[in-house]
């Protein structure tokens, strides 16, 4: 790879606005970059990366702001889209993209930016055509709780009241050890849902995506959700949906085995054993 700093197990790419990019790479086989969504960090996906570091080079992300990335001092969605590229493109080879919620909406924006993007699946990305997604009344109470310290309060509240997870999800996702990382990130909540709401889906945009695109979908995902996909799956020409059966939006933690076969069945492994 190239403009890339290593230290122990993380590596660095420079973005476009200088901001150092954290990513941690693991397994063997061509490259597959994971991009997560709000609260996260690279460490959200260790319920599925056995599975896929078997079969793949996995480049998990921290998104600027949390885990060992940088952060910008003005912050704009439109920098996402562009640390997403700087990983993509550094690894000097084609790569599939793999992304979830707000990591989503940033990867299908960096697979308009890059033409080095193989594969790209999208797992619930907020878009605009996702009315109703952000209830005032709900981020009103996160950001106060923000404000008065109580980071895993917000976290909850961002859960229950803008994702609509139901307990045992919520459970899940509070357990460690990730719920420290989650919490040290609440901060980022804020700027990301006023950026999804400020989002312009332009459907015109993504017809000139031929990149083969698979669109994840929980089979009991709230309605936002479910529509977003569907407008997503109408825009994007080589697009297709798979439904996981029984789950909303986490399940990368809630069914990890049936996300893991979903996404190595597109990406051509079922030869492996995984389907």
């Amino acid at each position: 790879m190239t403009n890339t700093i290593t230290t122990g197990q993380m590596e660095w790419v420079v973005s476009a606005d200088g901001t150092a990019i954290a990513y941690r790479r693991s397994g063997a086989g061509s490259p597959l970059v994971l991009v997560h969504g709000t609260t996260a960090d690279h460490t959200r996906w260790a319920p599925v990366l056995p599975a896929l570091e078997a079969h793949y080079t996995v480049y998990a992300v921290d998104r600027r702001g949390r885990g060992a990335s940088g952060d910008g001092r003005d912050y704009a969605i439109e920098r996402e889209f562009e640390d997403i590229v700087a990983v993509v493109d550094a690894i000097g080879t084609p790569c599939d993209l793999l992304g979830h919620s707000y990591g989503a909406l940033c990867a299908l924006e960096a697979a308009l930016r890059s033409d080095r993007v193989r594969r790209l699946l999208l797992y619930e990305p907020p878009i605009e055509a996702a009315a109703g997604l952000f209830p005032r009344a709900v981020v009103r109470r996160i950001e106060t709780l923000i404000e008065a310290g109580d980071g895993d309060g917000a976290l909850v509240a961002f859960f229950r009241g803008i994702v609509r997870m139901p307990e045992r999800d919520i459970a899940l996702l509070r357990a460690p050890p990730t719920r420290a990382a989650r919490v040290a990130a609440v901060h980022t909540i804020p700027r990301e849902m006023r950026a999804a709401e400020r989002y312009h889906f332009d459907p015109a945009r993504f017809g000139r995506i031929t990149t083969p695109t698979l669109l994840l979908l929980g089979g009991e995902s709230p309605q936002p959700f479910r529509d977003g996909t569907a407008t997503l799956n109408a825009s994007v020409p080589a697009s297709r949906i798979a439904v996981l059966a029984g789950q909303q939006h986490a399940a990368i933690s809630t069914a990890p085995d049936l996300f893991a076969r979903e996404v190595l069945r597109f990406l051509g492994d079922d030869e492996h054993g995984i389907g």
